[in-house]
């Protein structure tokens, strides 16, 4: 399996964490969306922080939807995971250009902008869970780490990285999530900040051929840390012809008429994944029927 998520524990059960490797799912979007660099790198690690939050969830049919509406020129990004390790997601506006930031790198936080990140949890209940918090920097695993300190109480610390090749190609993306559970010792907390500042760049870990199991050895492995399970991760969308025909049905019957009046057949695009469905006008007088029904 080529993109994975680590899930392990440490500290007596007093931390735990996740660590992901996600070159293939960012390159999938980046091809799907037709991303800029600066787009790419956002995108990429929203995608890389919703997979390891979306295989947090229990219910087979959990949703986890991370929202950021930003004052930037990117507008915002959406992505959508599930708990089995499946991600999709798009950037408002995946064109951006800017220039790099003071340190020669791809500027996230300037393409992002202030504004509000939002969790929404959707795990069966009446109403979604959702959590809310201002952006701190726009550089997202900043911004992640905030919200959980904030939102659910969680002191966690949070690293997310996407390096680009020279012709745009994504060459390395992933990201971890450590997180404090109640109990921990100050003394433990002491010596994990030491660890977790000793790391400049999970990108460069990951292009030096380091394994995500092998991060968080690294950062964890004096706490005693046991890998719990490895759960493949995937850039998938879940749309298909017939999902797009109900959304169709459920415009109604007038909107659906003035379609069919057009006498021009109509395209609708997924946003998730760019896959452009085409519907004719007789496709449009059978929704019509079905509409009737």
């Amino acid at each position: 399996m080529s993109d994975y998520i680590v899930r392990a524990t440490a500290g007596d059960h007093q931390i735990r964490a996740f660590a992901a490797t996600t070159r293939e799912m960012v390159e999938e979007a980046r091809k799907a969306h037709n991303t800029s660099p600066v787009a790419t790198a956002a995108l990429g690690r929203l995608l890389t922080a919703g997979s390891m939050m979306g295989i947090m969830m229990k219910g087979e049919d959990d949703i986890l939807t991370i929202k950021i509406q930003g004052s930037g020129p990117i507008e915002g990004l959406t992505v959508t995971s599930d708990s089995k390790g499946n991600v999709k997601g798009y950037a408002f506006n995946p064109s951006v250009m800017l220039p790099p930031n003071q340190v020669g790198k791809l500027d996230v936080g300037g393409a992002v902008g202030e504004g509000v990140l939002s969790v929404i949890q959707d795990i069966g209940l009446k109403e979604p869970y959702v959590g809310q918090t201002i952006l701190v920097g726009g550089e997202i695993a900043e911004d992640l780490t905030y919200y959980y300190a904030n939102s659910e109480q969680t002191p966690s610390s949070v690293a997310l990285g996407v390096l680009m090749n020279k012709e745009n190609t994504v060459r390395q993306s992933g990201g971890f999530m450590i997180q404090l559970l109640p109990g921990a010792s100050d003394e433990m907390i002491e010596k994990l900040e030491k660890k977790l500042g000793e790391i400049t760049s999970i990108t460069t870990l990951l292009d030096e051929g380091n394994t995500p199991e092998m991060i968080l050895e690294h950062i964890l492995g004096e706490f005693g840390m046991e890998i719990m399970e490895l759960i493949p991760t995937r850039f998938h969308c879940n749309c298909d012809k017939s999902r797009v025909e109900k959304a169709l049905i459920s415009v109604g019957r007038k909107e659906l008429q003035e379609m069919i009046d057009d006498e021009k057949s109509i395209e609708v695009n997924c946003h998730f994944c760019s896959t452009n469905y085409e519907f004719t006008v007789e496709d449009l007088k059978e929704l019509y029927e079905k509409a009737n029904s």
